[in-house]
């Protein structure tokens, strides 16, 4: 076995050390969750807390701002997080984004994109004149906005910011048989060896001053429909009479349908285009094979960034607020803020962990003694919780969304005795869910159909549920799902075997544009 040796240390000069003090402008926005992270020797960058970004308005308002999150823990819905969810909200462009983090915190994820490096990682390490590597098993290095302290691995160092946007990164190559992406690794700005400080101030001098690119995805031409799903969720997205029908309608359009589970990961690569007909998360399967479709160049539905933006809550609150699509009343509840919520909004309250479906993760507390109770439990899993105002109604609407218009329209009544369409305490499934009615698009109040498709454009042009109340005061939008429901005898009352034909149609639509 080869011997280990230390990793090699490389200081990168500035090409002009009175320019690394000069001043940015104020298009860019450093979040830093205390103000002594940012050292005096630094850029003279504007540097906000956490807590201003979250809560102050004026940079709500910012426009064109570029945000850069170096926040001390960039954990799954920690306020870094959530700082990057909100900075995607309104419209900043931000890294890391959220979509980076979630790949960057499953090894299964990030091994997807890094195949795609492997080809110059072994000419890099292979070099036979005068290889500092030849008798190397291991090597960490750090790469701060793609440069590198390894002057002979900049190259890939570019590539790989490229493909994770993430400021501070350690990584880790190992040789087993042969070199390879060990780790790929977050670094917090406190967390920058004393050493590495010049490189640091160097690396974020020449971010600010020089515009990266994206990768394109590749492209695939074949005409092969993958449909995931899973034959024992207790609430699908859609019945195994719907899915016959997709197959049915596949087959009329030349396109060959095939159900796929969990276990057929690894095949996705064998089809033209990913529908996710099983109930989508981001700590899930689900999300993986989306991404693993993406990275490879297949059309997919639900897509990840979809994923993203509408299974939280929170994101999407900013989102619709931001875009002024009416929306109940809401407050984003910190612990330092739960005082003031009841100034705000009055009992009942509707409480919301950011992500959650099928009515899982909603309570209503109707007093003081309820809501203390729910938020205590909730502030365990989340940083952040969603308040709203609570608007009872018969029947919420679902207005389905594909390509940016109008698919089917649904009401969807509250379960018996419920608040809610499922009630997942009910003592009979017969009062599980509420009762469903799907009208024509033609039949439905204009104000409904224009409020859903102008919240839905903000997601995406995928496949989207908008939810919504009707009330005196017009439209109200509820939440956006990612995943709605399509089943036999409900959203395709009207349609019919089109509504099945419309979706396959969309599929042979976005693989002859790629």
């Amino acid at each position: 076995m080869k011997p280990k040796i230390p990793p090699i240390t490389n200081k990168i000069k500035s090409e002009n050390k009175e320019e690394i003090g000069f001043s940015y402008g104020s298009e860019h926005l450093i979040l830093v969750e205390n103000l002594s992270d940012w050292k005096k020797e630094y850029p003279h960058l504007q540097v906000i807390t956490v807590n201003e970004y979250l809560k102050s308005p004026e940079y709500f308002k910012m426009k064109n701002a570029k945000v850069i999150n170096l926040c001390r823990s960039y954990r799954y819905l920690s306020r870094g997080y959530y700082c990057s969810l909100l900075a995607e909200a309104r419209k900043h462009k931000i890294i890391p984004s959220v979509r980076t983090l979630r790949d960057l915190s499953s090894k299964s994820v990030y091994k997807l994109d890094t195949e795609s490096l492997d080809s110059l990682l072994q000419k890099i390490f292979s070099k036979g004149y005068d290889s500092p590597y030849s008798n190397v098993v291991g090597i960490e290095t750090y790469i701060f906005f793609g440069l590198c302290d390894y002057p002979i691995l900049q190259e890939l160092a570019r590539q790989i910011f490229e493909t994770f946007r993430c400021p501070l990164l350690r990584v880790e190559f190992r040789f087993q048989e042969k070199w390879q992406i060990g780790s790929l690794k977050p670094l917090s700005l406190n967390s920058i060896p004393k050493e590495k400080q010049e490189l640091f101030v160097n690396a974020i001098h020449q971010y600010c001053t020089k515009r990266w690119y994206k990768p394109k995805a590749k492209s695939n031409p074949r005409y092969d429909l993958a449909i995931l799903y899973n034959p024992d969720e207790k609430f699908p997205p859609s019945s195994k009479q719907a899915l016959k029908n997709f197959i049915k309608a596949g087959k009329q359009l030349n396109v060959e349908v095939e159900l796929i589970q969990k276990r057929d990961y690894s095949r996705l690569s064998e089809f033209d285009a990913l529908f996710i007909r099983e109930t989508t998360a981001i700590e899930h399967h689900t999300y993986l094979f989306a991404k693993k479709a993406q990275s490879e160049g297949i059309v997919v539905i639900d897509d990840p960034d979809s994923i993203l933006r509408c299974t939280n809550k929170v994101f999407l609150a900013e989102l619709l607020m931001g875009n002024k699509i009416p929306i109940p009343k809401t407050v984003i509840l910190l612990k330092d803020n739960l005082d003031t919520l009841e100034n705000e909004i009055p009992y009942p309250i509707v409480l919301k962990i950011p992500e959650g479906a099928f009515s899982l993760g909603v309570y209503k507390a109707n007093n003081r003694a309820e809501m203390l109770e729910i938020t205590g439990r909730l502030f365990k899993e989340s940083d952040i919780i969603l308040a709203q105002e609570y608007m009872y109604t018969e029947f919420d609407w679902r207005i389905g969304i594909l390509n940016k218009k109008p698919l089917f329209a649904s009401q969807y009544f509250m379960s018996k005795e419920h608040w809610q369409v499922i009630n997942h305490n009910a003592s009979s499934k017969s009062n599980q869910e509420g009762d469903t009615e799907t009208h024509r698009i033609e039949d439905v109040p204009e104000e409904i159909i224009r409020v859903a498709n102008e919240a839905a454009n903000l997601i995406g042009d995928g496949l989207y549920g908008v939810d919504m109340k009707y009330t005196s005061k017009g439209p109200c939008i509820i939440e956006i799902n990612d995943n709605p429901n399509i089943d036999d005898g409900t959203e395709d009352y009207y349609l019919k075997d089109e509504l099945y034909r419309t979706i396959i149609k969309d599929f042979i639509r976005r693989i002859e544009n790629k």
